[in-house]
């Protein structure tokens, strides 16, 4: 089995890609797949042949507020401050001016002003189809090791000592080979050909 990327960003993706990974362990959390490559690094294992896979993604969406009115016209005015104030602090390097201050509290109040209307506008253009603001991110079930074959049994013998072990549940490499090979596995044909007499059937007149 080889975890090399396909398609065009292949060559962009080679650091991604082992030539023959064999699996050390599955872990329900990153940081005990972590843990498990940094206890290989302390023992001056060759981790540079490993490689930690994150498999069966799901989403998580955290809502962290609902939105009015009022918190729209809030964030989006201090988002036009910022804005303003970096506007202004750019403008005031580059030309040549008497007050300094003066140019920044005006580019601050201009930012306000456009960003308390475009947020304004753009939540209204929602019609309240999204009242609230969440942050979201794309995370694993399981993450599972891997590392070169040549010295796969190394790390496992590292481990093994270290008292680290993976999930008893099949790996993803497990998954994927065995798929492989019960759709190659050839069937037994059914039988043909004329019913013969034999226990338990009439016979053939």
């Amino acid at each position: 089995m080889s975890l090399q990327p396909k398609g065009p960003g292949r060559a962009g993706f080679a650091t991604l890609s082992l030539e023959y990974p064999l699996s050390l362990g599955v872990f329900e959390k990153y940081v005990d797949a972590q843990k498990a490559v940094d206890t290989l690094s302390d023992k001056e294992f060759p981790v540079e042949n490993c490689l930690i896979v994150g498999t069966d993604l799901k989403q998580m969406e955290r809502v962290t507020a609902r939105l009015t009115w009022g918190r729209v016209a809030l964030g989006g005015a201090l988002s036009g401050l910022w804005l303003g104030l970096f506007v202004g602090l750019i403008f005031s390097l580059f030309v040549q001016t008497d007050n300094a201050l003066t140019l920044l509290l005006s580019t601050a109040l201009y930012g306000v002003l456009f960003g308390l209307v475009w947020s304004l506008v753009g939540y209204a253009f929602t019609r309240g189809a999204r009242d609230f603001s969440s942050v979201s991110q794309v995370v694993a079930t399981r993450y599972e090791v891997f590392c070169e074959h040549k010295v796969a049994q190394q790390g496992r013998q590292i481990l093994s000592e270290a008292g680290i072990s993976g999930m008893s549940t099949p790996s993803w490499g497990a998954q994927q080979t065995g798929t492989a090979t019960s759709s190659l596995t050839p069937q037994a044909p059914p039988p043909s050909g004329p019913p013969t007499d034999g226990p338990g059937r009439p016979p053939v007149a």
